[in-house]
């Protein structure tokens, strides 16, 4: 065979392994892009989540597994856990190489030679973050846009801030330009990330709220069908979000909620800043302006020093705000964190209180999907069959349709936890 003729070796193209949340899959193709552009093969990039010590322990074994499977691999770590404690992931032998949270994002950190195995700046003096233009994520079902970066607030439980640094925002100019070129490309729903999404605005010109920011995109952006927020602090919310909750059909019916715990004594532990009265307050205002929402939160079980009684006031939270979709987690210990050095709840009896939750939750998610048969839905495509509708009620179509588009469908019925229907 002729040199000429002879069939050509494709190069690799980076691999991003993602852990924890939204932010960071927003963030991997960030790095993605970055990679790609400076010519990057047969790379792994590492993208960790520092919430708990579990989430950092499966980021190891991760690193450990894919050394075997790529020998010859570079492999280059980053995200919070990274950030937080370089040196451990550094003296890891499989690593070649730990990048911080910040210059992750930097074009150039990615053009330069791995001469330092570590490229990691204090995250705590980052001022600013930039509105990273991408034209598009591997799944192409919807799109994550960064509006905010960093938490100002220091929970008990909570190492986060200590990764992302204090929170900053993405001009709202920035924010336009990246939703007007991923509908451009097709996306049909966007949604609205950040760490603490709530506290966006106060380090920008004029201080505009989240709010404002979310009118301003949506009058800009008249041809984005769906517009989705990422976790919210229901004692943060503006007056401009508040209308647009009771006024804007694009905005979905769908908010998820930073709760963690329904026991006034435990939010008070945690250092958190509303109270269940609160909580229950903002579910009854959003369902005044907006009858159909539907409300998802994140709680921690078995926080140091809960109780039987405490918890029992976060199980009742489930009923007392209408709550549907749970992400649930039983107390995990952070080094560096006040909470872990409280009186700790015994392991067993934290998954255990976990498992409980869980279950309610299961129950209260299966009374909303019965009450969604019989009507019809807007469905945005995930894959194949596979759809969500604007309550982010899984749908099965029972016909493969292509990824990212938008179907109507009326509900058939429940199967599997998911729902069942038909495309109009």
């Amino acid at each position: 065979m002729s040199d000429d003729t002879a069939p050509l070796i494709a190069a690799r193209d980076p691999e991003i392994v993602t852990f924890g949340c939204r932010l960071n899959s927003y963030e991997s193709e960030v790095m993605r892009t970055h990679a790609r552009n400076a010519g990057l093969e047969d790379v792994v990039i590492v993208n960790t989540c520092a919430v708990t010590s579990e989430a950092e322990r499966q980021a190891r074994q991760t690193i450990r597994k894919l050394r075997r499977e790529r020998p010859d691999a570079r492999i280059v770590v980053t995200g919070c856990a990274a950030q937080i404690d370089p040196q451990r992931f550094a003296a890891m032998p499989e690593v070649d190489q730990v990048i911080g949270n910040q210059e992750k994002l930097q074009a150039e950190s990615w053009g330069l030679p791995p001469t330092e195995k570590m490229l990691v700046n204090d995250i705590m003096s980052v001022k600013e973050t930039a509105g990273h233009l991408i034209g598009g994520f591997e799944d192409r079902a919807r799109a994550f846009v960064q509006v905010q970066q960093g938490c100002d607030h220091r929970c008990t439980f909570c190492i986060i801030p200590f990764g992302r640094g204090p929170s900053r925002s993405v001009p709202i100019g920035a924010v336009v330009e990246q939703v007007q070129a991923l509908v451009k490309a097709g996306y049909n729903e966007v949604v609205l990330s950040g760490v603490d999404i709530t506290s966006y605005g106060p380090d920008l010109p004029g201080s505009p709220t989240l709010g404002q920011m979310v009118r301003r995109l949506l009058a800009c952006v008249p041809e984005l069908p769906r517009l989705r927020l990422s976790s919210l602090d229901c004692i943060e919310m503006d007056e401009d979000l508040w209308r647009l909750i009771e006024h804007e059909p694009r905005l979905m019916p769908h908010l998820h909620l930073s709760l963690q715990a329904g026991d006034d004594m435990i939010l008070k532990r945690m250092k958190r800043r509303h109270s269940r009265a609160d909580a229950v307050a903002f579910c009854q205002r959003v369902r005044s302006l907006r009858p159909d929402a539907v409300f998802g939160a994140d709680f921690i079980a078995g926080f140091p020093t809960e109780t039987e009684e405490m918890f029992a006031n976060t199980l009742k939270m489930v009923e007392d705000c209408g709550l549907t979709w749970l992400h649930v987690f039983p107390y995990s210990p952070r080094p560096g964190t006040p909470a872990a050095r409280m009186p700790q709840v015994d392991g067993a009896v934290r998954k255990e209180r976990a498992a409980r939750l869980r279950a309610v939750g299961a129950e209260a998610e299966a009374r909303m999907l019965a009450t969604l048969v019989g009507r019809s839905a807007s469905v945005l495509v995930e894959k194949d069959d596979l759809g969500r509708t604007e309550h982010f009620a899984e749908i099965r179509l029972g016909v493969a349709l292509p990824p990212g588009s938008l179907v109507r469908a009326t509900i058939t019925g429940v199967a599997n936890g998911a729902l069942t229907g038909t495309p109009l």
